[in-house]
């Protein structure tokens, strides 16, 4: 029983919808490696549902960013900003992509903001070492 109410006590409270979500800082590129890519931003605390996604939409041609990667985040009604983090992953070495970020509630709901296209390039593969 204590177990339920620690957990239950852990649970982010529902918070007041933000007027309007910005995004403050980025999107930019934490890591980029051959084969995986972590994209983070930070907007104001866009409230709402506890549980939000971090959103990105990518792909090799900035007219058509067909591919999606999210990750769940818990806001905190106590910060004023809210940082995401997204990896995306399965890519390809040496491959130029472009991408938008945006966000939204566990139900799915829109926070109504959305970033420029961007690019990054993945490293390209490890050469094997040579044979001496």
């Amino acid at each position: 029983m204590n177990n339920l109410l620690l957990m239950v006590a852990q649970l982010s409270p529902t918070t007041p919808k933000a007027a309007s979500v910005r995004i403050t800082q980025g999107p930019e590129i934490e890591l980029a490696k051959d084969f995986l890519t972590i994209i983070r931003w930070t907007t104001n605390n866009p409230g709402g549902t506890p549980e939000h996604y971090g959103i990105v939409h990518y792909g090799t041609d900035p007219k058509n960013l067909s591919q999606t990667a999210k990750n769940p985040i818990t806001l905190n009604p106590n910060h004023p900003a809210t940082l995401f983090r997204v990896r995306v992953e399965g890519l390809k070495p040496g491959t130029t992509y472009y991408y938008t970020v945006e966000s939204e509630e566990s139900n799915g709901k829109s926070d109504r903001v959305k970033s420029t296209v961007k690019q990054f390039t993945t490293e390209p593969q490890p050469r094997a070492a040579s044979a001496r």
